[in-house]
C-alpha cells in the first residue's frame, strides 16, 4: 500500500482522501518514508520537516472529517528553498543564508497551506536560483532520479530538487521558480510537468529575489492536471507584491479537458537550431502531429529576435541580481564575515565567504553592465531587445493560439560535464529564456525518451494570462504521448 500511495496523482489522492480510503497521515507517512529511503541518494531536500508534515496531515484529517477541508487537504508537497516559510529554515541554497529562519510566510506557500497542503520540507536548488544543473548549491548537487547505475546525472536547474522529488515519488507536487527556465528545464530533464505562469499571476512576496522582473513562481506535478490544480491554489492577487496582477483565477484544472480542436498552434522557425539533436527535432514533429490529429491547425510563425534572447537575459538577470543581492552585507541578517577592519572589509569578507562562485560571477557581470560607462551600451540595449522579443510574441499570438517548441536542446547530462564552461551551461536555457523575458505563460510536458532512455519534454507557450489554453494544449500532448516511463530511483523500488 505504501508504494502505491506515492504513485497517485493529486486528483486521485484527493478523491480517495475524501472517500476515506486512507488518511492524510498515511499518505504523508508514505512520502516521509520515501524521503528517508531515497534522499541520501538524490539530495533533493535541504531541510526535511517530517514532524511538521505529520502534524499538518492530522489537521487535514480533522478538516476532512468535519467536511470543511480545502482543495489540497492532505496533499504532501515539496517547497523550493527560495520560498520563506514561517519558523522553517530558508537558505536559498547559500551559505550566506544558511541559518536564516523567516518570521513570515511567502504568499504562495500561505495559499497552499490555506488549502490544506502538507509541507514535507525545503527542496534543493542552485544557489539563489542561479544555474541550470543544480550543481551550485552550497548543500551539494541534486542527482537526477533517471541516472543510470554508476553515473550521476543533473536534474536541471535551478529548481532541481523540486523536480527530482516529484519525479522520484518523494512528493506529489512541488513549488518552483522560473527566471530563465528554472521550472521547465528541470521538468523536462526529470520527466514531469512544470508550469511557469504569466508574470504577476503568482505573488513574489516572500520569495528570495534573484531577478525581480523575471522571477515567476510556479508548480511541478507528475501530470498537467496536477500542475493546473496546484497553480489554482498558488495564484491570486496580492497587495504585498506591486507586480501582482489583480485578475480572477480561472479553473485551470477544468481547462485540461477542453481539447484543442480548432486551435492554431504556431511553430517558431527560429527555434530550429543548427546542430539540434535529431531525436529532439523528431519529437517536436511528433508533438505537432499529435495536435493535428486532435483537431488543431499548425501554422509557421516567426520570432525574429529570439536569437538575441539569451544574450539579453544574461545582461538583465545579472544586473537585477547585483542589485538584489547587495542587501546581503553581514549587517542585518545572514552570515557575517569576521573582521577587525572597517565596514568595507565586512562587506567584502561576508560576500566572499557567503556567495558561491556562480553567484559571484553573476554579481560581477551585473555590476559591470550597470556601471556608469556601460549602462547604456549593455543594460539599456538589452531592455530594448527584451521589448522587441515581447513584440514578436504579441505579433505571433495575433496569428495563433499557442506555440509549441522543444523545452531543452538536450536530455540530462552528467554532473561535472559542463560546470567548468559557463557559456555551454547557459545554452541549456536557449528555448526557455524568451518566455521569461516576455512574461508569458509556458509549460513543459513529458513527451518521450531519447536513445539512452532519458526523458525529453515539449514546451507550450501562450498569450499573457491565458494559462487555460496552455493547459489544454499540454493535456492534449500528454494524452497522445502516453508517457508512463518512470525513473530508476523512485519510491517503492
Amino acid at each position: 500500500m505504501t508504494s502505491s500511495l506515492t504513485e497517485l496523482s493529486i486528483a486521485a489522492a484527493s478523491e480517495a482522501l475524501r472517500a476515506r480510503k486512507f488518511s492524510a497521515r498515511e499518505l504523508t507517512q508514505a512520502h516521509v518514508d520515501a524521503i528517508a529511503a531515497l534522499d541520501s541518494q538524490l539530495n533533493a531536500f535541504i531541510t526535511q520537516t517530517p514532524e511538521l508534515a505529520l502534524a499538518g496531515a492530522d489537521q487535514a484529517d480533522a478538516a476532512l472529517s468535519r467536511g470543511d477541508a480545502g482543495k489540497l487537504a492532505g496533499i504532501p508537497l515539496g517547497i523550493k528553498d527560495l520560498f520563506c516559510t514561517t519558523g522553517v529554515r530558508t537558505t536559498a541554497a547559500s551559505r550566506i543564508l544558511g541559518h536564516f529562519v523567516p518570521p513570515y510566510e511567502s504568499t504562495v506557500t500561505a495559499n497552499l497551506l490555506r488549502d490544506g497542503a502538507v509541507f514535507l520540507g525545503k527542496t534543493n536548488l542552485d544557489e539563489f536560483a542561479m544555474g541550470s544543473s543544480n550543481e551550485s548549491s552550497a548543500f551539494g548537487p541534486v542527482t537526477n532520479p533517471w541516472s543510470p547505475p554508476g553515473k550521476a546525472l543533473v536534474p536541471g536547474g535551478s529548481s532541481g530538487g523540486s523536480a527530482a522529488a516529484v519525479s522520484a515519488g518523494l512528493a506529489m507536487g512541488a513549488t518552483g521558480t522560473d527566471t530563465g527556465g528554472s521550472i521547465r528545464q528541470p521538468a523536462s530533464l526529470c520527466g514531469i510537468a512544470g508550469m511557469k505562469p504569466t508574470y504577476g499571476r503568482c505573488s513574489r512576496y516572500g520569495v528570495v529575489a534573484f531577478a525581480s522582473s523575471l522571477d515567476h513562481p510556479g508548480p511541478f506535478g507528475r501530470s498537467v492536471a496536477d500542475c493546473a490544480t496546484l497553480l489554482g491554489s498558488m495564484a491570486g492577487f496580492d497587495p504585498k507584491d506591486s507586480t501582482s496582477a489583480d485578475r480572477a483565477v480561472p479553473d485551470f484544472a477544468a481547462a485540461c479537458a477542453r481539447g484543442v480542436k480548432g486551435l492554431r498552434i504556431g511553430v517558431p522557425r527560429e527555434y530550429r537550431q543548427d546542430g539540434m539533436a535529431q531525436e529532439i527535432d523528431a519529437l517536436w514533429e511528433q508533438g505537432l502531429a499529435w495536435l493535428r490529429d486532435a483537431g488543431a491547425t499548425v501554422v509557421d510563425v516567426s520570432l525574429p529576435h529570439t536569437k538575441y534572447g539569451l544574450a539579453a537575459y544574461y545582461i538583465v538577470a545579472p544586473a537585477e541580481a547585483s542589485s538584489n543581492l547587495a542587501r546581503y552585507d553581514g549587517v542585518r541578517f545572514g552570515l557575517r564575515g569576521q573582521t577587525n577592519g572597517d565596514l568595507d572589509d565586512l562587506y567584502e569578507l561576508t560576500r566572499a565567504e557567503g556567495f558561491g562562485e556562480e553567484v559571484q560571477r553573476r554579481i560581477l557581470i551585473g555590476t559591470y553592465v550597470l556601471s556608469a560607462g556601460y549602462y547604456d551600451a549593455y543594460y539599456t540595449r538589452a531592455q530594448k531587445v527584451r521589448a522587441l522579443i515581447l513584440r514578436d510574441f504579441t505579433e505571433a499570438f495575433g496569428q495563433v493560439d499557442a506555440l509549441l517548441t522543444p523545452t531543452t536542446p538536450n536530455a540530462a547530462f552528467a554532473q561535472g560535464e559542463k560546470v567548468d564552461d559557463p557559456v555551454t551551461m547557459y545554452l541549456n536555457d536557449v528555448f526557455t529564456v524568451p518566455a521569461d523575458l516576455a512574461g508569458i505563460p509556458a509549460m513543459s510536458v513529458p513527451a518521450g525518451l531519447d536513445g539512452a532512455g532519458l526523458p525529453l519534454g515539449l514546451q507550450v507557450m501562450g498569450r499573457p494570462f491565458d494559462e487555460e489554453t496552455v493547459f489544454a494544449v499540454g493535456a492534449a500532448i500528454e494524452k497522445s504521448a502516453g508517457f508512463t516511463a518512470r525513473p530508476r530511483l523512485r519510491a517503492g523500488v
